[in-house]
């Protein structure tokens, strides 16, 4: 079994598929207290399985996370993408930048093109971002995005805010 994963570049980005180099770069990420509301700070190990979810995500639903990375130099600087766990109330719109580069308007422009792929490439036009209700930055994209907050849920026992995305018809939101 195999899937074609489409490469999205950006003025400054190309979102690609999750490789295994990319686990130090995970590991990083993952050992920072922000990251706790996805499961985090996770070991090594926890990192490859979810490195290893990550791409079998793309395996089963067709679609699923990019790995961000600066188009001038190929770094790792975050994810951006589509994630539908059985345990999700529909498809969601997700996203993180590594430290170091947040504030720059890289999630925005990552974010956006993941919004647009998931619509041109899945038909996928209608999507909500879970959120933490403490992380004020993702809040913050997801207005910057068009979203509205829609209610609160809980899910796999976090609280989460849902933030209910423009729809996008003709390619366009």
């Amino acid at each position: 079994m195999s899937v074609a994963i489409p490469v999205i570049e950006t003025d400054r980005l190309i979102l690609r598929a999750p490789r295994l180099e990319d686990l130090d770069p995970l590991c990083g990420f993952y050992a920072e207290q922000r990251s706790h509301f996805n499961g985090g700070p996770l070991a090594r190990g926890d990192v490859w399985r979810l490195l290893l979810r990550t791409a079998g995500h793309w395996q089963i639903r067709g679609y699923g996370i990019w790995h961000i990375t600066l188009r001038e130099t190929g770094e790792m600087i975050g994810h951006a993408g589509i994630l539908n766990h059985i345990e999700w109330p529909e498809p969601e719109l997700g996203y993180g930048i590594f430290a170091g580069f947040e504030g720059k308007g890289l999630a925005h422009e990552a974010a956006e093109a993941a919004r647009a792929a998931a619509a041109q490439y899945f038909g996928l036009t209608r999507l909500v971002s879970l959120i933490d209700p403490a992380n004020d930055r993702s809040k913050a994209l997801a207005l910057r995005l068009g979203a509205h907050f829609e209610r609160e849920e809980e899910i796999m026992g976090h609280l989460a805010h849902v933030y209910r995305h423009p729809e996008i018809t003709g390619g366009v939101a």
